[in-house]
């Protein structure tokens, strides 16, 4: 899980303990343990820490943000009888918990970062009851909860996320206004480059690694079958702007939206890495993507007009919309019935959206930040009913609205030497970008009053 530092009331002797061979090496928790009968509210300082740190580091390991991790390890500790002080990272804490005049510090760390709504759902479970359900426990067996939470392997296999892929991308391009030929082609080459980014995934393969290797594939994969599209079926040239569509797969949802409401909540360190994190995933996916574009001297071009009226245009974005955020909530391993309560969410927050672009002279970034508010609103809601982690229901449904055309439109245009146009995409990529965690941040400061205070 990372690396594990003590500076207080440090027990055992480390040569006693097995030595991990990982570049992040594992800790023993187990050796951790000195008494496993004991009660863990009545057990030893570093034991009850140990248990504050673990399941902080292992919801951090979920992709939630600081605050979700800090008020976590807080509910922890004041079941356990500690006073936690913690300093959240993108893929480390370091804390200290005192008690009794004594106090135990410890840094961890993750070899990497990533989205399991699945674990996390589990976490925040198991902290919401922990005073009644855990604290009696022996220390022990709340490792060994633990141990199975870590343990537990994804719900879907990457042919599911292929295909949870294929589905979110090909609603995407709809989204944007492509017609059947650029869905068709979407659906393929997004499948099959998720597919390639889930095996590599089960390998540990490096995160620019699996990136760049699986949007190059899902732009050759389009362009491939848009060729033989064109070649047999006499598809229009101009239908080839879809390929944009195969590669939104990688459209770091997660860590965009947490970092913004990191840095709203004062949690710096946490929300720039976060920034930085999701920038260097988005440049990646743009700029290989936009290689093989050059290569093959694709252009992203506006969309053949679809020729629906404005009421059937609303009603199939309704399903589209859906499908989307359902795509991309099983690609976040999220459960069946909270992908398809993200996908109602997702349809209502996202057509509106689209719709006030549509109807009226509102900017596409103000009305991306009513189509956020909207989607938090519900998503609290829903979390007072069935318990659902918000962020798991709020991100899927607001990453359809990130603006991955613009950013690819602003880096294809600068790559070809149009500063001012790629700069222009550019402004309106951030702006859309900046008001969609506001417009969550604002959903959240109306319903949850531990939101809108510091202390």
């Amino acid at each position: 899980m990372g690396e594990s530092m003590d500076k207080d009331n440090h027990t055992g002797s480390t040569s006693e303990m097995p030595l991990s061979k990982r570049h992040h090496m594992k800790i023993p928790w187990k050796d951790l343990i000195e008494d496993s009968d004991v009660e863990a509210r009545n057990a030893s300082l570093q034991e009850r820490a140990s248990i504050v740190g673990r399941i902080g580091i292992t919801m951090l390991s979920c992709g939630t943000g600081a605050w979700r991790v800090r008020e976590a390890m807080n509910t922890v500790a004041r079941s356990l009888k500690l006073t936690c002080s913690a300093d959240i990272s993108l893929i480390s804490i370091s804390y200290t918990c005192f008690s009794d005049e004594h106090s135990y510090t410890q840094v961890l760390s993750l070899p990497s970062t990533g989205v399991n709504t699945d674990k996390l759902n589990i976490l925040e479970e198991m902290v919401k009851n922990f005073n009644n359900d855990f604290s009696f426990l022996p220390v022990k067996k709340i490792h060994q909860f633990i141990d199975k939470v870590q343990q537990r392997p994804k719900q879907y296999s990457p042919l599911v996320s292929g295909l949870a892929a294929a589905i979110a991308c090909a609603s995407f391009i709809f989204l944007l206004g492509g017609g059947i030929p650029e869905m068709i082609c979407t659906f393929i080459g997004a499948g099959l480059g998720n597919f390639i980014r889930a095996l590599m995934g089960k390998h540990s393969i490096t995160v620019i690694a699996s990136i760049a290797v699986s949007v190059a594939v899902a732009c050759l994969t389009y362009m491939f079958a848009f060729r033989i599209f064109e070649m047999y079926f006499h598809v229009l040239a101009l239908h080839e702007a879809g390929y944009i569509g195969a590669l939104l797969f990688v459209i770091p949802g997660f860590p965009f939206i947490t970092s913004m409401l990191d840095i709203s909540k004062l949690d710096m360190r946490s929300g720039l890495e976060r920034l930085a994190y999701a920038i260097m995933i988005t440049l990646v996916a743009t700029l290989v993507g936009w290689l093989v574009a050059t290569i093959f001297g694709f252009k992203p071009a506006n969309f053949l007009p679809l020729g629906l009226s404005p009421l059937v245009l609303m009603l199939l974005r309704l399903p589209a919309s859906f499908f989307g955020v359902y795509g991309f909530s099983i690609m976040f391993n999220s459960s069946q019935k909270m992908a398809i309560t993200a996908g109602l969410i997702g349809a209502v927050a996202n057509t509106l959206r689209l719709e006030l672009v549509e109807l009226t002279n509102i900017p596409p970034a103000s009305a991306a930040f009513f189509g956020a508010l909207v989607a938090g609103l519900i998503a609290s809601v829903v979390n007072r009913f069935n318990g659902y982690p918000r962020i798991s229901l709020t991100v899927p449904s607001i990453v359809i609205m990130v603006p991955g055309l613009y950013i690819y439109r602003a880096v294809f245009n600068i790559g070809s030497n149009q500063i001012a146009v790629g700069s222009l995409w550019l402004t309106k990529a951030i702006l859309i970008i900046m008001f969609l965690p506001l417009g969550l941040f604002v959903a959240r400061a109306i319903l949850d009053k531990s939101w809108r205070h510091f202390d």
